[in-house]
């Protein structure tokens, strides 16, 4: 979308905020690290060293075939693209859910030079369901699916979900920058960099000096006899 595009609000300024993508992987790093450290460690509490090794012997050791490893790894990478494919649909899906003109507002591409999906929605919403298409990635991707492999004891979803919890990092710091924002304002997802815009009123629109007051006299006042 081409700035000439992006819609304006009577009566709003809009004011440009994005994210430091350095800054985010450093966070995706540490969020990652903490994950391993919690979800893993619950794991770990819940079936123990011995049921790890047990399935890594069982799946790699004699008798597996050569190509075992290979294959695996393979069907991991294609499952991690579908993944971040799906991390794109989850964000429209739950943004024209909002949307007051559903999924027309929601348009979906590929930056190709850094060949990742994006998402955009195109109409600007209230904080709040912005907020939640915002953190919908990460709970159905990685923290539910986390929550489950500690249940089932299944090794491979706790490694899908620690991954998914640490790819919504930038998502997440979009809605840390928002939590000192007034609710009552707009905010439009930004069509070409890892932000949004903020919908603010005009400070003359708040400004009571802009504003005439008639100033009330006797004259004024009528009484019922």
């Amino acid at each position: 979308m081409k700035q000439a595009e992006i819609p304006e609000m009577p009566g709003m300024r809009r004011r440009a905020m994005t994210i430091d993508i350095i800054k985010a992987n450093k966070v995706a790093l540490w969020v990652l690290l903490g994950s391993l450290v919690l979800f893993g460690g619950l794991f770990l509490l819940v079936w123990g060293w011995n049921h790890i090794a047990q399935g890594f012997s069982e799946r790699y050791g004699e008798g597996a075939s050569s190509w075992q490893f290979l294959i695996d790894w393979c069907v991991i990478m294609v499952i991690m693209v579908a993944g971040v494919v799906l991390h794109e649909l989850i964000h429209g899906i739950t943004w024209a859910c909002y949307a007051r003109r559903g999924f027309r507002a929601i348009s979906y591409g590929v930056i190709w030079k850094m060949l990742t999906p994006y998402t955009h929605c195109d109409e600007p919403m209230h904080i709040r369901p912005y907020v939640v298409a915002c953190l919908m990635p990460g709970i159905v991707l990685g923290v539910i699916p986390s929550i489950v492999s500690i249940v089932i004891g299944w090794v491979p979803l706790l490694v899908f979900g620690i991954f998914f919890i640490a790819g919504a990092m930038g998502d997440v710091l979009i809605v840390w920058m928002l939590r000192k924002e007034d609710p009552t304002y707009m905010v439009l997802d930004h069509p070409t960099e890892p932000g949004y815009f903020i919908y603010e009123p005009e400070p003359s629109t708040l400004n009571p000096q802009n504003y005439e007051f008639h100033k009330f006299t006797n004259s004024d006042c009528t009484h019922d006899p």
